[in-house]
């Protein structure tokens, strides 16, 4: 680990004309990792020695920031709990790589909290559903983000729980992280075209109501359309309109890794739309760490 004083004499070798010496000094500093993020963002502000020299900690930074992403997502994949808001802010940390996340854990905890005050154990899950509804689109005002529907800020938690606006991914990512941590069993549904939530008939009630039911679930959740519940008839309807089969994953929860793939996917598709296509070939990257985990 290299001390402050050497990483700073590394700094002032950034501008060196000669690519070799260049390289060394990149190399040097890519291998201390995000430690000295502040040290160039300092040179960068106080320093004046050109265009090439910001240039080139403006490219450091993004590099050593991406790379830091790329191994937590890597150690996110291997863990064996997968938690989906850790997952979810990896993601979101490649657009704000400055993302304080106790702070949207503070947010988060306190939309809980106001729900939380509403429910009892003597309520059936609809009526659960319906004041997590009301609290979470009512008092806290989120909704589906029509207007800028492909901006790849939905595809960021932290923007979504900032702006209370989303694509139906993020959506019912936040709904499901803050459902769950209140013992209420949604999950989300990778539909094509669309996510949805759905909750879980873990005490085997839907069995005696309905011996037909194959998937194990009481209803669905549409979070991008206020919270509305629906049944699986409407998912075949939706499945027909788009001359899709209907498998079994359509109407299964998927896990968490799926989740954080279509977030990635939904992000390349954002980025492809405007056509900045250097940020397409690193989250492409990030996405095909899953390769071995589907």
């Amino acid at each position: 680990m290299r001390d402050a004083k050497s990483i700073e004499a590394l700094v002032r070798l950034i501008e060196d004309p000669d690519e070799t010496v260049f390289g060394h000094v990149r190399d040097e500093l890519m291998s201390c990792g995000s430690s000295v993020i502040p040290i160039l963002e300092s040179s960068w502000e106080t320093e004046d020695y050109g265009l090439v020299f910001q240039s080139r900690i403006e490219s450091l930074i993004h590099e050593i920031q991406y790379s830091e992403i790329k191994k937590d997502l890597q150690q996110w994949i291997a863990s064996p709990t997968k938690d989906l808001l850790a997952g979810a802010l990896i993601v979101s940390r490649y657009q704000y790589p400055n993302l304080i996340e106790n702070e949207i854990h503070r947010k988060i905890q306190a939309i809980r909290k106001d729900i939380w005050l509403e429910l009892s154990d003597d309520q059936t899950a609809y009526e659960k559903v319906r004041i997590f509804n009301k609290v979470f689109y009512g008092k806290h005002g989120f909704s589906g983000n029509s207007k800028d529907y492909h901006s790849p800020l939905n595809s960021c938690i932290n923007t979504v729980v900032q702006t209370r606006k989303g694509n139906p991914l993020s959506l019912c990512v936040l709904y499901s992280i803050i459902a769950r941590s209140l013992d209420m069993p949604i999950y989300g549904v990778n539909l094509p075209n669309h996510f949805v939530l759905t909750y879980l008939d873990e005490d085997g009630m839907i069995t005696m109501i309905d011996p037909e039911n194959k998937y194990g679930n009481l209803f669905y959740i549409n979070a991008f359309s206020k919270g509305g519940i629906f049944d699986a008839d409407e998912i075949r309807a939706f499945l027909k309109g788009l001359n899709k089969p209907e498998l079994r994953e359509y109407f299964e929860p998927c896990s968490n890794s799926s989740i954080i793939m279509r977030m990635l996917t939904n992000l390349i598709n954002s980025f492809q739309q405007v056509g900045n296509k250097e940020k397409v070939t690193e989250l492409t990257e990030l996405r095909n760490l899953f390769d071995l985990d589907i």
